[in-house]
């Protein structure tokens, strides 16, 4: 008995292990932070336990940390010998960049200019790529940390020697202890994708069952699991050419997330139209707060069909998360051939459009798994398939034969030069903006100025406009507050012990890299408390050195906004403005190429398009971040940029979908071309036209036009014409959403629209 119950027991502790790592990795696709952590703590602590066993002073000691956490976290490269080959010239830049720091120490004059002239070539460095912004990065970090320990010639040797060391653990901790290839990175990606898209589905299932008074916060919730679905696809995107062994596989496992992600997403426009009065507009998937529309009664709690519906979800996510080492039996086989038997309108039950719209949905999301599991897993068992899911594995062969036929090609973008050019514009902003710190810094401390010069530097880090300087320096000044207060209270508790004061700074470094991406905020507190530990080991620490760090803080992050704002700016407005123009353009491109190849034209590489919509809106929804923040003085302005977001959005799920129909039609048994939709697309790609010209400020006379639906205008062609079949009817429900939201884009944005004749 306790023989055939162990294995059981073994089975439902592994289950219960991988839903919890499931979750887990959803909450960090990739382990990215993970990993970043791990990798820069690894590199200190084997760093300090060297120095230790050569009885190195304490300020060797703090040199080492730092320069072991600079040589890790600047190196940004995917593959290990650009990654090697990057550590190795780093070394030599530190070399010169403390022995610099070690000869001008003394000399306040030629210092400071040198400073500004390494602060400048760092910023610049930075249009050579990943190299060059890692290279660049060291120089100015070691130099920093040689002010910080108070360099001198004489130490100048031991100090050199100390750097050898610490970049010799990075590299025995990168390339040996915590191993990252790009195919590792890919494949703990995609199991966050497959648990990203479980976790939408259980949120879908939570929005079916919620009550009038849960329903608001349900929605919020799918609203939440949709975007990190989302997040999780772009970071797939960014890995694919270096993690699949050719650019057939790469474009295979693209096309296989991005059905996931539109299946998913649908799947939730679908489902909340069931429970609505009518259908419910896309819109409110993405706007926040925005109102949730009135229930109906074609779901009830307790009908058969709603349980009908229910069990249908839990069986798609299930379907996502077993994996493949558990598909024994054939309950999961039957289950995947009942879900996809909606797609061929087998078994829907008697229930309204909307409801069977909702069944169709899950089946098109049961086809996205079976070709997810198919790209990532290889081949399945198929002695348990009904003709439905033959049907469906015939489809996703002849895409995948299709996809490995077809070659990419990556246009030429156009650059900008000179002055124009980010690295230079902020390489000569920085620089400003460090002198002006370093002369303000000296009046409020001839011995920690420099911490001015590095919050100035650092706001400047991965901003491109006024507004984010500005935002991103009120950030670092509220979490170095904080972090001030942090550190008081550690510096008492911990005293003299020095390595538990080192195993503190390990932990806070640890939760700095992890919560980084996360909260920059965050991120600084954990920073200033680890340096408050520093200057306790250096005996330098006393509450007036931490008040020092918020007054120079502030100055810096001061500095850096009035650099940007009087030098060279990028106003938050015209940096939107060129980001909308190119998310429109994008939007133009995908759509129409999408509506060609509907129509019968020639085959696009219409993924990468999509993607490349993705990217300009990714681009131009973290440049509002200044505009949307809550500090924001101007409330309507906030609320028209969250509008115009979500509107774009919205957009760009319909024309994902457009693109994803079209390029299933030349390969497809149940896709047909219809020359008719052109006269569609003809009204969407003018007014995208006149919308781009609006923003870019070349033409300000265009009219957007509407007037009578689209499927209306395709009835044109007489009593003759041929019926819309189910595949055109929700491509043309697309095009009616897209067209309805490019002309809400026109009001926010100021073009006048005309209805039958007459301009508004």
């Amino acid at each position: 008995m306790r023989t055939a119950t162990r294995p059981s027991r073994t089975r439902i502790w592994g289950r219960i292990r991988h839903r919890i790592w499931d979750r887990f990795a959803a909450s960090d696709p990739g382990l990215l932070r993970l990993m970043a952590g791990l990798r820069t703590v690894g590199a200190i602590a084997l760093t300090l336990a060297v120095l230790a066993l050569l009885k190195a002073d304490v300020s060797h000691m703090v040199t080492g940390a730092m320069a072991a956490m600079v040589a890790t976290f600047a190196i940004k490269e995917k593959q290990r010998r650009e990654q090697a080959l990057t550590l190795a010239l780093g070394l030599p830049v530190a070399l010169v960049a403390m022995s610099l720091g070690a000869l001008l120490n003394t000399r306040i004059v030629a210092g400071d200019l040198f400073f500004i002239a390494l602060i400048f070539a760092a910023v610049y460095s930075r249009r050579f790529g990943d190299r060059g912004t890692a290279l660049g990065l060291i120089g100015f970090q070691i130099y920093f940390v040689s002010l910080f320990v108070g360099a001198s010639f004489s130490a100048l040797p031991g100090l050199c020697g100390t750097l050898t060391i610490a970049f010799a653990c990075s590299a025995v901790v990168r390339f040996g202890l915590v191993v990252e290839t790009p195919e590792r990175v890919l494949l703990r990606l995609r199991e966050a994708f497959r648990a990203r898209l479980a976790q939408l589905v259980s949120a879908q299932i939570e929005l079916l069952d919620a009550g009038p008074d849960g329903v608001e916060k349900s929605l919020e919730d799918v609203r939440r699991h949709t975007a990190r679905l989302h997040e999780s696809a772009l970071m797939i995107q960014g890995r694919l050419e270096q993690g699949t062994r050719d650019s057939a596989t790469a474009s295979l496992v693209q096309r296989r997330v991005a059905d996931a992600e539109i299946a998913a997403e649908r799947l939730d426009v679908l489902l909340l139209s069931a429970r609505s009065a009518e259908r419910a507009p896309t819109l409110t998937l993405h706007l926040p707060d925005a109102p949730v529309p009135a229930p109906s009664n074609r779901l009830r709690a307790h009908d058969d069909t709603t349980a009908m519906l229910r069990r249908d979800l839990d069986a798609l996510r299930l379907l996502v998360v077993r994996p493949v080492a558990f598909d024994r039996g054939t309950g999961l086989a039957h289950l995947r051939n009942r879900l996809l038997g909606y797609r061929d309108e087998e078994n829907l039950p008697r229930a309204s459009a909307a409801v069977q719209d909702v069944f169709r949905g899950i089946g098109e999301a049961a086809r996205s798994v079976l070709g997810l599991r198919l790209a990532l897993d290889g081949p399945q068992d198929e002695s348990d398939d009904t003709p439905s899911t033959t049907r469906s594995r015939e489809e996703l062969e002849a895409e995948d034969v299709a996809i490995a036929g077809s070659e990419e090609s990556e246009p030429d973008a156009d650059r900008p030069q000179g002055l124009e050019r980010p690295t230079t514009r902020a390489a000569i902003q920085v620089s400003v903006g460090s002198a002006l710190a370093i002369v303000g810094g000296e009046l409020l401390s001839s011995q920690r100025w420099y911490w001015a010069v590095l919050t100035c530097w650092v706001v400047f880090l991965n901003t491109a406009s006024t507004g984010e300087i500005l935002v991103k320096g009120y950030r670092r000044l509220l979490g170095t507050v904080l972090g001030v207060i942090a550190g008081v209270g550690l510096a008492g508790v911990v005293g003299k012990h020095t390595w538990t004061a080192f195993a503190l700074v390990l932990l806070f470094i640890f939760a700095m890299f992890f919560t980084a991406p996360l909260s920059y905020a965050l991120m600084s507190f954990f920073v200033t408390a680890m340096l408050g530990l520093l200057y306790t080991l250096l005996n330098t620490y006393s509450p007036a050195v931490l008040v020092l760090r918020i007054e120079e803080t502030a100055l810096g992050a001061a500095c850096g906004v009035i650099a940007a704002a009087l030098i060279l700016p990028v106003n938050t407005d015209r940096r939107t403005d060129e980001l909308l123009g190119t998310v429109l353009t994008r939007l133009g491109d995908v759509t129409g190429a999408a509506v060609e190849q509907l129509s019968g034209g020639p085959a696009l590489d219409l993924l990468d398009m999509a993607r490349d919509l993705d990217k300009a809106l990714d681009d131009l929804r973290s440049s509002t971040q200044p505009l949307t923040h809550p500090i924001t003085p101007l409330r309507a302005r906030r609320q028209t940029a969250r509008y115009v977001v979500a509107l774009l959005e919205t957009c760009a799920y319909h024309a994902r979908s457009l693109a994803a129909t079209a390029e299933v039609l030349p390969y497809s048994k149940t896709v047909a071309a219809d020359p008719r939709l052109k006269v569609a697309g003809r009204r969407i790609a003018h007014n995208i036209d006149v919308l781009v010209a609006r923003v870019e400020d070349d033409d300000t006379g265009g009219v957007a036009e509407t007037g009578a639906s689209l499927a209306s205008m395709l009835e044109t062609d007489g009593p003759g014409a041929p019926r819309h079949d189910r595949v055109t009817h929700r491509v043309l429900r697309h095009l009616q959403r897209l067209d309805e939201g490019v002309i809400g884009l026109a009001r926010p944005l100021g073009v006048p629209v005309s209805t039958a004749g007459r301009a508004s």
